[in-house]
């Protein structure tokens, strides 16, 4: 039986960043769910892909990338049967998207922030739209990073600091793709992460940013694939 590969995008992108490597899903006969990841909180964005997973009512291969991580790896559920972190964290229980960004040398996000008040508390956050480019996705044409500033998803404060609670990647087999220029999360964070995990397989893309899912989808495809082989 197939299983089914559940998208969850990050922070300041959205489910569209999944479009070229759904189509090369499509194409080897995979269902696929694109999940709209909320990006309040850490807590509700897991319960929310579980909701999502236990809709499903089979095997399911869960993808995250970036910040999705986090949520893919907090969404303990008995219906996941792989897991693969796309420039994504995998964090420890106790660790946060922050603390982990900032353990390694080599990230820029913060300095390209613009931060803002929101009704429910707290702030959220956004990539400068004239940064956007350089910062996120250098290796996407300057047209299309264009847009995908405009479409950013914003995050609140608080999803970046919540603290995991749990880490699936210790009972869940994972593999791990990621960008060697990522200017999001350090490449040595990601190094040390899909070691840490024991990654079943690992790709590092060399000279690639932080938005692989647009820039690489065949190579992002390529380790999804290696997942679903190992879950039929």
């Amino acid at each position: 039986m197939n299983p089914t590969v559940v998208l969850v995008h990050g922070a300041f992108t959205g489910s569209g960043s999944w479009k070229r490597v759904i189509r090369r899903l499509r194409a080897e006969g995979l269902s696929v769910v694109a999940v709209a990841n909320p990006l309040r909180d850490l807590e509700g964005d897991a319960a929310y892909v579980r909701d999502v997973v236990d809709g499903i009512g089979g095997p399911v291969v869960l993808v995250g990338h970036s910040y999705g991580g986090m949520v893919i790896s907090e969404a303990v559920h008995p219906a996941v049967k792989a897991l693969v972190y796309v420039s994504a964290f995998a964090p420890e229980t106790g660790e946060s998207a922050l603390t982990l960004a900032q353990k390694f040398e080599g990230g820029t996000l913060a300095d390209t922030l613009i931060a803002y008040p929101v009704a429910t508390g707290g702030r959220e956050f956004r990539i400068d739209p004239d940064r956007f480019q350089q910062q996120f996705c250098h290796d996407v044409d300057p047209e299309s990073a264009a847009v995908m500033a405009v479409l950013q998803r914003p995050v609140t404060e608080r999803a970046l600091t919540d603290m995991a609670t749990k880490a699936a990647w210790r009972n869940t087999p994972s593999w791990f793709v990621y960008g060697e220029r990522d200017a999001n999360i350090p490449v040595e964070a990601m190094r040390h992460m899909a070691e840490r995990a024991g990654s079943r397989g690992t790709r590092e893309i060399s000279g690639a940013s932080h938005a692989i899912p647009v820039s690489w989808p065949d190579t992002v495809t390529r380790s999804i694939l290696d997942a679903v082989t190992h879950v039929r």
